[in-house]
């Protein structure tokens, strides 16, 4: 009985705007035809449901698609799949934007259209839905920042996450310090977008629990999901060196050599699992500590 009905700005700011970046990442070459078109569904749903779930959604794509192009030189020398731009398909948009698409659907089934505090004392599933969300697309951000900061950037070997060793740039499941800490400022970023947000279009936000702790869930989102990115990726990924190439494969060949893993997953495959995992487990981490209204 409390449903607003959706007013005609929404509507129109929810169709125009995706569609503008949308149509500037397929210019840009930070999307296919069938990634432009999935990132529309994906960017309506999520803007019409809530302003808050748009910015963390805009952030996530927006330095996403920045750092995929930075120091790009590098990361053909050692990336044996780099595509210009990033250029990512329906697949991979799916696999990062499905989650936070399907938990927008049942949060508008939920609570209606709208920004509301998370407050679990007041609005228990719909502020676990948006800690649900957050944490999918923290998870998602982290884990590019770790891999598009951590193979530039670094300057020790990045280390198999499950045994320790030493093993070339780019092998699946490897991390280094300054990707995790990537992952933890990527988290962070995609927190406090949507801490503003909540600041700017949130009404009640005086008689509800504080909101501060949504950047600190972020960036715990962002460096866990990276974590469970990486085990997933060294134990579900096939790693192998290539000798020919000089390059780390994601598929065996004839000339390489096995790193790691076995090959029951992809890389696209490993982000969804990853960003399930953190969007089911890490709500009730933060009902725990959650401070009450």
């Amino acid at each position: 009985g409390t449903l607003q009905p959706i007013s005609p700005w929404r509507w129109l700011f929810s169709v125009l705007v995706p569609l503008l970046i949308a149509t500037q990442g397929f210019k840009k070459k930070s999307l296919d035809h069938s990634g432009a078109l999935g990132g529309l569904v994906v960017g309506f749903i999520l803007t019409v449901a809530n302003y808050s779930f748009f910015t963390s959604l805009f952030v996530f794509f927006v330095t996403s698609s920045k750092l995929t192009k930075w120091k790009k030189d590098i990361k053909k020398q050692i990336d044996s799949e780099y595509k210009e731009g990033g250029q990512r398909n329906w697949v991979q948009v799916f696999c990062n934007g499905g989650v936070p698409t399907e938990l927008a659907v049942l949060y508008m089934i939920e609570n209606g259209p709208g920004e509301i505090p998370i407050d679990f004392s007041k609005q228990y599933t719909a502020s676990w839905m948006c800690l649900s969300l957050l944490g999918a697309l923290a998870c998602s951000t982290g884990d590019t920042w770790a891999s598009e900061i951590g193979s530039v950037m670094s300057k020790s070997k990045p280390r198999l996450i499950t045994t320790w060793e030493k093993v070339p740039v780019g092998t699946n499941g490897a991390i280094t310090l300054v990707g995790l800490l990537s992952s933890l400022l990527g988290g962070m970023a995609v927190g406090t977008a949507y801490f503003i947000t909540q600041l700017i279009f949130v009404t009640d936000l005086e008689i509800s629990a504080p909101q501060w702790p949504i950047i600190v869930f972020g960036a715990a989102a962002g460096l866990l999901g990276s974590v469970v990115d990486s085990y997933l990726g060294a134990t579900m990924q096939y790693s192998g060196f290539d000798q020919n190439i000089g390059m780390v494969v994601n598929h065996q060949t004839k000339d390489s050599k096995h790193i790691s893993g076995k090959p029951i997953l992809d890389n696209n495959a490993v982000n969804l699992f990853s960003s399930i995992i953190i969007a089911l487990v890490l709500p009730g981490v933060a009902w725990c500590f959650w401070p009450r209204g």
